[in-house]
């Protein structure tokens, strides 16, 4: 056989062997697209669409209730992640900011207190802002309340606002914070996929937001019941960018707890002071009544002591106690005065008695 013809057996070797790299390609092809449609397949890559993340912290020597609050609203909403306890620094904004990049955090609430007693709470959106800053009143927990509703863990919660947030701009951005704060995103892994609760942000007259949390009982009858946790939030004021920046508004109702405190001082001490004086015209009246001296006819023919007189009387006696005393103080002092002397007496004879004996020792050498 010539080099140039060609044998049949090679060639149908050749084409076995380019069928069998085909089938293989094809069959690695075949289990990528699986693989890819298993992972496909999960909540977590395909319907996961909003990542965002709030962080949640508190600072430190803040109150025991702030902590089962943050607990509470830990179980509440999945799409938190927290943090240790922030010692206070001069550079906040930008330490919070950073911790919240850290973290891949989008939003942050912060619960701030002073003196042990008062309850700050921050709520930012770290890229650009803005971000409002709130005095927390009437904070309760769910073990506190002890209410009968009940909700699933994770569950997603439908925000109910009041119509009020929108007929002023601050309270519009307001509500647009809680809103994207508050919201759990739509299949996030650790969320269940249904609807059993309320979050409620209620506007009083003096625009404080009530927060209430409700469980759904009944969605054909509307019938609700509450279950914890609730808090009150004044705002104080709203910044441009993340934890600073420009006052994009300043609430001109409100006032410091300190502002409270120092009226009711104010009101205590002059309480005290009214009865000071009022103890010492008590006094004045008395010394007036005292001095003026009336006739009494019938302690003169009873023998009997008039009310002046015995008032008398009890001024004589004081003035001879006090007299007694003096005594007893003079005789006293005497009696320290001869005793000093008796001891200054007795030191100068003792020395003179060693004087002689020295005396006497060097004579008889």
């Amino acid at each position: 056989m010539s080099d140039n013809e060609i044998d049949p057996n090679e060639n149908l070797m050749s084409v076995d062997s380019s069928d069998e790299d085909s089938n293989d390609s094809e069959d690695e092809e075949s289990s990528m697209k699986g693989q890819k449609d298993q992972v496909g397949n999960l909540k977590i890559n395909k319907k996961w669409a909003d990542r965002e993340r709030v962080l949640l912290l508190c600072s430190r020597g803040s109150v025991a209730r702030t902590r089962h609050l943050i607990n509470d609203l830990k179980r509440l909403m999945p799409h938190i992640r927290s943090e240790a306890k922030y010692g206070k620094s001069k550079s906040m904004a930008d330490d919070l900011n950073e911790m919240s990049e850290l973290a891949n955090c989008t939003k942050c609430i912060y619960f701030e207190s002073r003196k042990g007693r008062d309850v700050y709470l921050w709520m930012s959106h770290i890229d650009g802002g803005p971000s409002a800053k709130f005095l927390v009143r009437n904070l309760h927990s769910m073990n506190e309340l002890n209410m009968i509703g009940n909700c699933l863990k994770g569950s997603r919660p439908i925000l109910s606002f009041d119509p009020k947030f929108d007929e002023k701009p601050h309270l519009n951005i307001i509500k647009n914070l809680l809103f994207n704060i508050f919201k759990t995103p739509n299949h996030h892994p650790k969320s269940q996929p249904f609807i059993d609760h309320v979050f409620n942000f209620a506007l009083t007259v003096d625009e404080n937001i009530w927060f209430r949390n409700y469980q759904i009982i009944n969605e054909k009858e509307n019938e609700l019941q509450e279950i914890g946790p609730r808090f009150v939030l004044q705002l104080i004021r709203i910044f441009d960018g993340s934890f600073c920046g420009a006052v994009l508004y300043d609430n001109p109702e409100y006032l410091s707890p300190n502002h409270f405190r120092r009226q009711l001082k104010l009101q205590k001490a002059a309480e005290f002071n009214l009865k000071n004086q009022q103890n010492e015209e008590q006094k004045i009246k008395e010394k007036i009544i005292r001095e003026v001296k009336l006739d009494d006819p019938i302690g003169e023919v009873f023998n009997t002591k008039s009310e002046d007189n015995k008032n008398n009387d009890d001024e004589n006696m004081e003035e001879e106690e006090v007299e007694k005393e003096e005594k007893k103080k003079e005789i006293n002092i005497k009696n320290n005065q001869e005793l000093n002397a008796a001891k200054t007496l007795r030191r100068k004879i003792l020395k003179g008695r060693i004087k002689k004996k020295k005396s006497k020792k060097t004579v008889k050498k």
